[in-house]
Formats: C-alpha cells, structure tokens, sequence
C-alpha cells in the first residue's frame, strides 16, 4: 500500500493502493482495464473474456478462453444446502441481502475456503462468479413461487442468467446486450465496494468473506443502488410530457436526481455512453421508447441547469428495465458483474499484501475528568 496526502471527507484525493487493474482517467472520461480502452472491450469483447483479461493480466488466446469458459459453465451449480437456506428466508428479503448471506454461507461448502495460495484464490473465484447469477435468478424465482431453474451449461454467463431468471432463452441480440453491460461493470479502480474487499482480505481472511464484505457495500444506494433510484423516478414521472414539470420542482427544491456526478469522473462516465446506445437499441427493438426518451430529456434538463456528469446508474436503468430485469436486481446484477473485479483485486492484494490500517485524526476533547457515577447529572 501507498500512502497519498490527508484527504477530504470520504478520503477523497488519498491515494490508498496501486493497481494494475483498471484505470480511471477521471478528467477526460475514460476507463481502461489492464490498458485496455473500456470502448474496445465494450464492442469487441465478452463478459467471460473481459473477466479472464482482470484476473491474468492478458486477454486470452482462443483455447484458453474456450477453457475458461468451460470452467465458468461447469461450476453454475450451487449446492443444494444453499437452495434449502434460500428457502427459509422471508420472501420480502432484498435480493442482495440474500446474496450476501448465500455467499457467506458458501464459504463452509467450499473444500478450499480457506485456501489463501494464489491458485486457491482463482479457482474459488470461478465458482463464485459462476454462482453469483444462479443466486440471484433462483431467489427471483422462489420468491414468486416457482422452483429455480437448472442453469444451462450451454449458454453464455448473460444469457445463462436470463434463461435461469424466465425459464426462456432469451433472444441473442438481448443476451447480447446484458453481456455488454457485464462488460461495462466488471471493474472500476479503487470504488468502495472493492476498497472494502482489499481490506477484508489485508486481514488474510478467506475470499468469501472479501467478496462479503464487498457485496454489503455495494448493497448501499450512493454505491451500488442508485440505478435502482434512476428506475423509480422514471416510474414515477411516468411519461415524456410530465419531465419538465418534475424536473423544475425537482431542482428548485434541491432535490438530488441520481444517475448524475461523480467522485472521481469529471467529464461524462464512459460507460454511460455505451449503456445509452443500448437503452436506444433496446427501445427501437421493442418499440417502447418511453424509458430512454424521458432519459434523454431528464439528461438535457439537468445539464442546462449544472455542468454534472452523466455516471453508469443513469441510462443503466431504462436499459435493465426495457429487457424485463426486475427493479430490484439492477443492483444485484451490479454485483454479478462486479465480483470479476472484486475477485481480481482480491487476488492482487493477496500477492504482495500489507495490512490496510490507515491513520486517523482525532477531533474530539481531551482530559475530560472521570466523574463517579453517583455526581453525573443527566443534562
């Protein structure tokens, strides 16, 4: 670990890690994963071969790839004790709480759970991603009642997810579209979620409880859960013709619309720009332009008013929305995505580690008398 200068609130500006992950350049709004150009990867690349590109550091040849997809499909099964625990819980149970509390209880089924060699670290970090869409499409479906589908071994990881969450292989240009988006989510410098699994696995605790850790933080509406605010606002706008009413009263009460600004970005977020595109086609494909035309209009009536960026969350939503994912999996879909870069910042930290144990500043009183509790006086 490094040290940067004394930061603002939320450590703003400290420099806690290097990595040779993923790059932000934040100024000119662009994102690089292993000095690969995120619009390359977005229109060239798949999640599988993106996610291999994190972990080893290359993209891989033909072979190898077949054989890390191979992987990924063999390992989508998760044991049955895992399904019996999901169905104890309530139905009204958040779909990322229940994914927390699946992959902490993975941990004890996994014969290398607390394996921390670099070997053991990668080929937990295959199961879990491999689990991580069965987790979430089997609680979607238990929750309503129906029994989890089987995953499919033929299937990419986006569509695999999509037939697992409907019972229906999806079309390939949908399928398509939700691997972009895996893609465009798979990693992003030093966020909190994967500062928050640096630091759990600095302790030399075991990968699940890392990604746990991670899981718990995106889980958190300025993190994780703001594609999901987006989503609800459009809802409840409900039509082209009723945005700029909202938006006035919106921005002259301050009231803070989600899917714009960001910490680190200050030019638009690249991966809006893709996610965008999509929300486009996904509209002309089905002929319902509702989502991304409010969008758009949602987008222009905020930048006239402040020069803010446009981040992830913002077309993320209507893009989700128009394939048929339920509102509350656009986080855990997140997570689907983002635990390749969760796992591969995991295996970073375990290489070369050093216990994360900032310094902090103390701002309270000092010699402050102890007073026998029989002369305190309640105030």
């Amino acid at each position: 670990m490094t040290t940067g200068t004394t930061g603002k609130g939320g450590l703003e500006g400290v420099v806690a890690a290097q990595t040779g992950i993923s790059l932000i350049d934040g100024q000119n709004g662009r994102l690089f994963y292993r000095g690969l150009d995120i619009h390359d990867l977005a229109e060239k690349s798949t999640f599988e071969e993106t996610t291999a590109l994190l972990w080893y550091g290359n993209l891989p040849t033909q072979t190898q790839l077949d054989r890390f997809t191979q992987k990924f499909a063999e390992n989508r099964l998760i044991p049955n004790e895992i399904i019996s625990i999901m169905l104890t819980l309530p139905k009204t149970a958040t779909t990322m709480s229940v994914l927390r509390t699946a992959v902490s209880a993975l941990g004890p089924f996994d014969h290398q759970d607390e394996d921390l060699t670099l070997d053991g670290i990668v080929n937990k970090s295959v199961r879990l991603t491999s689990y991580f869409p069965t987790i979430v499409a089997a609680w979607h479906r238990i929750r309503n009642g129906l029994w989890p589908v089987t995953p499919s071994r033929d299937l990419s990881h986006a569509a695999n997810f999509l037939y697992m969450l409907s019972g229906e292989v999806p079309k390939p240009e949908v399928a398509k579209v939700l691997d972009t988006a895996l893609v465009l989510h798979a990693d992003h410098g030093l966020n909190a979620s994967t500062f928050a699994a640096r630091i759990t696995a600095s302790t030399l605790s075991n990968l699940h409880s890392a990604v746990v850790s991670a899981i718990g933080t995106l889980k958190g509406p300025l993190h994780g859960g703001a594609n999901e605010l987006v989503m609800k606002m459009l809802l409840e706008i409900g039509s082209v013709d009723r945005v700029d009413a909202y938006m006035r009263g919106a921005l002259a009460s301050g009231k803070k619309v989600m899917g714009f600004g960001h910490r680190v970005y200050k030019a638009d977020d690249p991966r809006a720009f893709w996610l965008q595109k999509l929300s486009k086609q996904v509209g002309d494909s089905t002929g319902k332009h509702r989502w991304y035309e409010m969008s758009e209009r949602i987008r222009a009536i905020v930048q006239e008013h402040k020069a803010l960026p446009v981040n992830v969350d913002f077309y993320s939503a209507s893009l989700y929305y128009g394939i048929g994912i339920p509102i509350d999996i656009f986080t855990p879909l997140f997570a689907i995505s983002r635990v390749a870069g969760w796992t591969a910042h995991v295996y970073e930290q375990f290489s070369d580690n050093r216990l994360i144990r900032p310094e902090s500043e103390y701002v309270g009183p000092m010699n402050v008398p102890y007073v026998p509790i029989a002369d305190r006086k309640s105030e």
